[in-house]
Order: C-alpha cells, then structure tokens, then sequence
C-alpha cells in the first residue's frame, strides 16, 4: 500500500509534547497528551462497523447495549462498554471509541479516535469472508481514509502529528482459530502450526503497513482461553465442568508467537509496542469466580447462556445481574469483565509505551 502525498494549503499548528513524569512518580494518563485511539479487530472491540453490512454478525438489538450509556444497542456485542471504551476513559480520551463507519460521526469524535474493528475478522482475510465482514485488509484500508479525511478536517502536518502519537490497539484471532479448527474437522493437528505460520505473518505485515501509515504506538491483545467459551464448551462437547485443552493449547501457541512479533517491533526505530495477555486473568476467573467478585463464568447471561449468541440472543431474557457473569452471551464478555480486564491488566501492562 502507498501512502499518497499530503494535500497542500494546509496551515496547522504544532501539538505540544505531553509532560514526562518525574523518576519514580507514575504516569497519570489523563493528562499525557496521546489524545487519539485507533483500533482493529474483531467483535471484542467492534463498537458497531458491522450494522450497515450485509451480515449476520451484528448485534444493533436488544438485548446488546442492556447497561450500555443510554440503555440501547450499538452493535458492541456486551451489555454494555468494550475493553476499548474504557481504556480510552482511563487513557483521558473519551468514554467512548465509536465505529469509523458510524455515518454521524462528529469532528470531535474523529480526532479522538476511532475502531475499524468488525466482528466476525480476524488476522486472515479468509475468516471475514466466511461472515461477509470487513477483513483486516479492509480495516487497514479504512484506516487510510481516517488519515484523509483528519488531514481535511485538522490540516496534514497536525494529522500526522496525532496518527504518530495515538494508540494503535489491535484484539483479534479469536476467529481465526476458532474457524480454523472446525474447518479441519478438528482431527488434522499438524495444519494448525502452518495457519499459526500464516497469522503471524499477517499480524507483522499488517503492522509495517500501519507504521507506514504513521503508527508508532501499538498495544496487541491476546486472545483467552478458546476452549472454555461457553459456546465451544457445547459444539466441541466438553460440558460446563471442562474446557477444551485442544482449542486452548492453541491459544496458548498463538499468544507466544503474538508476544515475540511484539518483541520484534519494540526494536523498529521510533516504535513502542506492549503484549496484553488475558489468557492469565480469564482462566484464573474461570476456575476461581468468587476471586473477581463473579458468580458464573461457565455460561453467558443471554437465554440459556451455552449457545445464544448474535442473532440467537435477540430478544433473549437475560440473567438479573450482568456484573456477576463473566460472559453476556456465549462468546463474548459483560461489561463487568471488560473492566476487570482493562483495570487489573491492561493499565499495568501499557505504561511503557507511553512512558
């Protein structure tokens, strides 16, 4: 991809660079100066990318959004915030990162930040086409047309000024894998090091051609414990009792890989880059609920919570409180789990590459 040349006539004014906190005093993270966030990915962090394609993947219904600002469906598959949102609140951004493809999107919303995110994607072109979702090629795309309309709106040098410092987050895979082993019919093991071969190599295309686009701040989300989502628990049979080790030894084998591509592009020139591993936190609140103040952890909140999820939760009774389940629907996680995850990992794990 060629990033085309900047339009002249632009007049802009340089961003001041944020305060460096004193040795030993902690960065207070509202006050930094990185105003800006720009997100990929799948349904973990899409805010509502997919309600105007032609997909099933879409959650624009109750009961998403039950506890979201405002009580209404978005298209985030959760009751209520993705991990992203509420990074970007603790991060002093906003209390919300809308979808880039949200035809009222604002000016203001539009230099703090958007998700290019759609669920359904994943890091292989391939796992959105299954769902008719926007792949990650798509996103990357999308990612081009931000820069260019945030050069007409702020002027180009300021434009690049804000793409260089945002925070680029990235949470996809899940699909990918998922996808991959029901495709193989679960029996052909030795395919599963050659598709990992593939993603890897995606995730580190993908990311020079955002550092191309100005990227320089990347903050890469794992993915959990596959196996003990509630909706493969049912379809691989494994019971509520018991996670499947397969899908979760693979998880495991990506997230390895995952942290050395991360590894890799902390030592790029004028990059910082962090590894956010949810494996950890997820499994030890699946095997020890009462820990994070959870009740159940094995089935979502949605209808019968083993096998509802997207357009088989619509108007679904729901359980009668959400913040005591780790899972809204049988894939994806409350509100309450997103803000465990972004409170006790995320912000512990970021600081380096703002510092």
């Amino acid at each position: 991809m060629v990033v085309p040349p900047q339009e002249p006539g632009w007049v802009a004014v340089p961003l001041p660079m944020p305060p460096t906190p004193a040795p030993g005093q902690p960065l207070n993270y509202s006050t930094t100066g990185w105003t800006t966030m720009l997100v990929f990915g799948d349904s973990t962090v899409d805010p509502g990318n997919n309600n105007r394609l032609q997909t099933v993947m879409r959650a624009n219904f109750l009961p998403y959004g039950a506890s979201f600002l405002g009580g209404r469906p978005t298209g985030r598959f959760s009751n209520g915030r993705l991990i992203t949102d509420i990074l970007a609140e603790r991060l002093g951004i906003a209390r919300t990162i809308p979808g880039f493809r949200e035809p009222r999107l604002r000016p203001r919303q539009l230099r703090r930040g958007v998700s290019f995110a759609s669920a359904g994607s994943g890091y292989d072109d391939a796992t959105a086409r299954i769902s008719n979702t926007l792949s990650f090629s798509n996103q990357v795309e999308d990612l081009w047309r931000y820069k260019r309309n945030l050069q007409r709106l702020v002027g180009p040098r300021r434009a690049e000024q804000l793409v260089r410092r945002a925070t680029f987050v990235i949470s996809a895979g899940t699909t990918d894998v998922f996808s991959h082993y029901l495709a193989t019919n679960r029996s052909e093991a030795d395919s599963w090091p050659q598709y990992e071969n593939l993603l890897i190599t995606r995730v580190a295309n993908y990311t020079q051609v955002m550092r191309a686009l100005g990227g320089r701040r990347f903050v890469f989300v794992g993915v959990p414990p596959i196996g003990c989502l509630p909706l493969v628990r049912t379809l691989l049979g494994t019971g509520a009792e018991k996670c499947h080790e397969n899908m979760n030894s693979m998880a495991t084998s990506f997230n390895r890989r995952l942290n050395e591509v991360v590894g890799v592009l902390k030592n790029q020139r004028d990059t910082r880059a962090t590894f956010i591993d949810v494996y950890p936190i997820v499994s030890m609140a699946t095997i020890d609920p009462k820990t994070f103040g959870l009740m159940d952890t094995s089935r979502g909140c949605c209808g019968t919570g083993v096998i509802e999820v997207g357009q088989t939760c619509r108007g679904r009774l729901t359980c009668a409180d959400p913040s005591k389940y780790m899972y809204w629907d049988a894939v994806h996680q409350t509100e309450r789990m997103n803000q465990i995850i972004t409170d006790q990992v995320i912000m512990n794990s970021i600081g380096e590459i703002y510092a």
